[in-house]
């Protein structure tokens, strides 16, 4: 091939390589990385400085801040109009007109020409300062635009952001106003400090993993639900990052893959978050809250990767390291102000101490006769050397020529005594500023303050802080599918449509099969399963549950002895064959039952015709065996052959009452000793809690799946018999009351607070058999009464939940204090014997 004279050749590669990088740079710091000193990426710094030039106090069209910034951005309109949306929705720098959109909903602003802005005091406050802002020529050279804004906030971390360049990302969380203040000034005084992400939209976050916002680590947020009555949730408070649109879409998807169960979905979403969930009748609101959780948008998880841009470089950073930078740039700031500020100050002191002289000593006299400008000068600078021995430094050419520029008018109104008073009032203000200079910690501590005085109103935290309970998904999964079995063939599954149907079940729940030769596995629901042939029970299987016992009798080997057995399963490796018998060939199970509740039946055991027996049928009770682990062999029955096993008496619980804990920290029952203890439960025993600022009490079951809100203030095992006490007060009749009630035996939520007036309050409520209070009294005519204790279990006798009680006192009352109770015998009921015999083996026959 030849080449024309000229012509040179370059490989690709090398090209790629330099203009890749170049690319990559260009985006890093010119587009999606915020600068750590104010926090902000180009696009956003360029319309911060924009609607600086145009602020006149008045809203502006975004159209025209839009057209303005581009000066400066060398981008399009639309992604300018895009940033100052997100800036604008943010409610910090700017104020808004019009329609911006809704970050709640998802709603997209009105176009450009329709929407208005200005800058908020705030920013303009702690913002801009072009004294102490370093300039750069725009992209066009034709204007100058800030290298960084003069930000003395932490505004990175109060914002958040998020962007995507090459090769990396970054996502900072946004944090709370008031938090960020506190933690500068905790900072500036040496002290430690926590910060955790605030979000506009509410909820509640788990931070225990945020591993203070770098890579690596995680938050989980959750919307708030609670429930309106027993068919109907709402969500009133939704995740970062989701809109109530894609929330309701990801309800409807687990909806239709039968992980919840709803009936319909109302959006009535305004200026606050409202969303109703209709549940289909029978479903329970405790567990599909906790669907919701694991199956759709209500809990997101966020992964923070605080990435910056510091010295052109990208940097990695923990979100307590840009706090202290971002702290330490503001001090910086507010001292190089001071500074300024002193320079000003000391040169309007020199110019004016020289004005004083200059005209108190008429040197303008002086100067009457010289002809030339050089004689002018020469001749002031001569008559002001006498008196300039104690001025900060020496006088200029330039200062001399500000004084010939001084009027006549102002000379012949000189007043000597107000300019005396101007100089006083100059060194004040500069001894002021020296001060703050020698004590800039306290001075940027000062500011902090006053920031957080000015502009904190309204902006407290609106994201509560929350241990979560670990949602354990195939516990809440709907039952979506209908489970087969073929016995014959030993298959099971879901699309066994013509085969023995057996339960409905989850399509994540795992499925747990006996076999009649002993062997049990467990396998994930599928459409088509072999399991083998013989089988005796399926069932769903759940990790760790320690309530449900199998008993079995089988017998060991072709013609071996038989025995008997109680075991849980509690842990398993899916897919694998686990033998309960002794692994004997021909081993065979003669008699099998699962047992939800540990119930332990009597079985009658007939054997086979033997001539050395007498007794060839005798019963056999489970609740005199112990549970044991299931690879235990267990008792002998008998050495002889067996003919059949038939059940005789059905079983009853041979488990322990229930011991339940309470966690105030994620507000939910368990039985693994985490919190506070309640009791020992059974049967129908119930949870009583107590909201005394509603005037509501209610029951509820121990299940541990129950949901708890944070209104009530009592929570503890509820004894029927037990009174509770109310103590309130009545604004129709200005007086107290005292009420003695018992709650009744309904799930339903119980009022026991008579006075509809909003007025109206509740003073106390006790769950204590005797209580005792004491009431202090107001002054009356001059005369103060003294208090008085009362024991209110014989002030007044139980009532009816809706009964108004006694009055408490004709007298006005000051104050109401509760007292120790007075002490109580409970008379417990006969304590249950303990269930369970010990493991021994007895001679069953008769030779």
């Amino acid at each position: 091939m030849t080449h024309q004279e000229g012509e040179s050749i370059k490989k690709i590669s090398g090209m790629y390589q330099e203009w890749f990088l170049d690319y990559a740079s260009y985006v890093i710091l010119e587009r999606a990385i915020p600068s750590i000193y104010d926090g902000l990426k180009p696009v956003q710094r360029r319309i911060l400085h924009s609607m600086r030039e145009l602020e006149d106090g008045r809203y502006n069209k975004v159209a025209n801040i839009v057209g303005n910034t581009m000066k400066y951005h060398p981008h399009g309109d639309a992604s300018i109009t895009d940033a100052i949306v997100q800036i604008g929705q943010k409610d910090l720098l700017i104020d808004t007109q019009g329609n911006w959109g809704n970050i709640l909903t998802g709603d997209r602003a009105a176009a450009a020409r329709y929407i208005e802005a200005r800058l908020t005091k705030f920013a303009l406050e702690v913002v801009y300062n072009p004294k102490t802002t370093h300039w750069q020529p725009s992209y066009d050279g034709r204007n100058k635009e800030p290298i960084d804004l003069p930000v003395k906030f932490p505004l990175l971390l109060a914002q958040g952001v998020e962007g995507i360049a090459v090769g990396l990302s970054t996502k900072i969380l946004p944090h709370n106003f008031i938090e960020l203040i506190d933690a500068s000034i905790a900072y500036l005084r040496g002290k430690k400090f926590t910060l955790y992400p605030d979000f506009q939209t509410g909820g509640y976050i788990e931070v225990a993993d945020y591993n203070d916002g770098m890579r690596g680590g995680k938050v989980r947020i959750r919307a708030k639900i609670s429930q309106v009555d027993k068919t109907t949730l709402k969500i009133s408070e939704i995740p970062f990052s989701t809109t109530t649109g894609s929330l309701i879409d990801s309800i409807l998807k687990a909806n239709d893959k039968g992980k919840i169960k709803i009936r319909k979905i109302e959006d009535n979403t305004a200026a606050d978050v409202e969303i109703l969930i209709h549940l289909q009748t029978g479903t329970s609101p405790d567990k599909t809250i906790d669907a919701l959780y694991a199956f759709t948008d209500c809990e997101v998880s966020l992964s923070p990767n605080a990435c910056v841009i510091d010295e052109q470089k990208p940097e990695f950073l923990s979100v307590s390291e840009i706090l202290k930078r971002n702290t330490d740039n503001t001090v910086q700031l507010l001292k190089r102000e001071l500074e300024i500020s002193l320079d000003e100050l000391q040169e309007q002191w020199h110019f004016s101490s020289l004005e004083r002289i200059f005209i108190e000593n008429r040197i303008y006299h002086q100067i009457e006769e010289e002809e030339t400008w050089e004689g002018v000068i020469e001749t002031i600078d001569k008559g002001l050397k006498p008196f300039t021995s104690h001025l900060l430094r020496a006088v200029t050419e330039e200062d001399i020529v500000k004084l010939t520029e001084i009027r006549i008018k102002r000379i012949s109104r000189f007043d000597l005594d107000k300019a005396d008073q101007h100089i006083l009032s100059l060194e004040d203000k500069i001894a002021e500023v020296k001060h703050h200079l020698a004590n800039l910690i306290d001075y940027s501590i000062a500011y902090f303050k006053e920031l957080k005085t000015k502009y904190g109103a309204g902006k407290e935290r609106k994201t509560e802080i929350r241990t979560f309970d670990i949602i354990d998904a195939s516990k809440v999964a709907v039952a979506n599918t209908r489970f087969y079995v073929d016995r014959t063939e030993g298959f099971i599954g879901t699309s066994l449509r013509k085969d023995e149907f057996l339960f409905e079940c989850s399509d994540i729940d795992d499925i747990i099969i006996f076999r009649r030769d002993g062997v049990m596995m467990v396998t994930k629901v599928e459409a088509k399963t072999f399991v083998g042939k013989g089988i005796l029970h399926v069932g769903v299987w759940r990790r760790n549950d320690k309530r449900t016992i199998y008993n079995m009798i089988y017998r060991d080997g072709k013609n071996g002895p038989a025995y008997q057995k109680r075991f849980a399963v509690t842990a398993i490796t899916r897919d694998k064959e686990y033998n309960l018998t002794t692994g004997n060939k021909g081993s065979e199970v003669l008699y099998f039952s699962a047992n939800p509740n540990g119930e332990a039946e009597v079985v009658s055991v007939i054997l086979k015709t033997h001539q050395r027996l007498k007794k060839l049928k005798f019963d056999i009770d489970f609740a005199d065996l112990i549970v044991k682990g299931r690879a235990s062999k267990g008792n002998l029955v008998t050495k002889y052959p067996i003919k059949k096993v038939e059940l005789k008496q059905e079983g009853v619980s041979t488990l322990a009452p229930r011991k339940i804990w309470f966690d105030d920290a994620v507000k939910r029952l368990n039985a693994d000793e985490r919190g506070r203890f309640l009791g020992d439960f059974k049967g129908e025993d119930r949870i009583l809690t107590l909201n005394p600022k509603q005037g509501e009490a209610r029951l509820m079951t121990f299940d541990l799946g129950n949901h708890f809100d944070d209104t009530f203030e009592v929570i503890e095992k509820w004894q029927p018999n037990k009174p509770l006490t109310c103590v309130y007060f009545d604004a129709d009749k200005n007086r107290y009351f005292v009420k003695r009630f018992l709650v009744e035996d309904t799930l339903n939520v119980q009022n026991f607070f008579p006075s509809e007036n909003e007025k109206s309050y509740v003073e106390l409520v006790s769950t204590d058999y005797r209580p005792v209070i004491e009431v202090v009294f107001s002054k009356e005519k001059g005369h103060e009464r003294e208090a008085e204790t009362i024991e209110l279990e014989s002030f007044i006798a139980v009532k009816g939940i809706k009964a108004q009680g006694n009055q408490l006192t004709v007298h006005k009352v000051k104050q109401i204090k509760t007292l120790d109770p007075l002490p109580y015998e409970v008379v417990e009921e006969e304590e249950e014997k303990e269930e369970g015999t010990q493991d021994t083996q007895q001679s069953l026959f008769e030779e």
